[in-house]
């Protein structure tokens, strides 16, 4: 009896591990996780989500200052393993998405580099959030900088949110600055027709 029941506990317990990690289910860090006032937590973990890329000196408005080019910024953009695999078989992005761009100075001829950017300290962190039921667009975007750890959502007059939905190639994301996604929306026809002829 008592082997039974010892039998059974560890069936659970695997189980229950292997439910945890299910491919395309989105474990509680996953999630965009809200205070009681409606304040985005800061995504933890969010460097061990899927790296969907990154771009040097990126800008979507007027041609940038001389110092901007000199020193150009990085741009790292992650998003959780659960939203990366649903968008890989649906090619666009569910309910819950969160997107984190961890924006980074760059750094030229130091220690024995000659030539090129590497990346430096982290200069900023900004969150896109999708979720229907909180947002009028469906998307969200809050600021991190400074250290931040909860962000209320930015003001619908933010030109981030403008910008995302006349310009995103794909629900409101920039896919196609993503070489690999690009594809696969290209693949399930979920391009924009706007963003194809851009």
């Amino acid at each position: 009896m008592r082997r039974a029941s010892i039998t059974s506990l560890a069936a659970s317990i695997v189980l229950a591990v292997f439910a945890g990690n299910a491919p395309g289910q989105q474990s509680s860090a996953d999630v965009p996780q809200f205070t009681n006032d409606g304040k985005l937590l800061r995504p933890q973990g969010y460097r061990e989500w899927i790296f969907v890329t990154s771009g040097l000196g990126m800008t979507y408005g007027a041609r940038p200052s001389t110092s901007q080019e000199a020193d150009p910024r990085f741009d790292n953009v992650f998003v959780s393993r659960a939203a990366y695999d649903s968008f890989l078989k649906q090619g666009t992005w569910p309910e819950k998405t969160v997107f984190v761009l961890e924006i980074r100075t760059s750094h030229s001829k130091e220690s024995i580099n000659r030539g090129g950017h590497f990346q430096g300290d982290v200069d900023g962190v900004e969150v896109e959030v999708k979720d229907s039921s909180r947002f009028k667009g469906k998307w969200g975007f809050f600021d991190f900088s400074e250290g931040k750890t909860s962000a209320a959502p930015l003001p619908a007059s933010a030109a981030c949110y403008s910008c995302h939905a006349e310009h995103g190639a794909v629900d409101n994301t920039f896919v196609q600055f993503y070489p690999t996604l690009l594809q696969v929306a290209k693949t399930k026809g979920t391009v924009k027709s706007e963003a194809k002829s851009e």
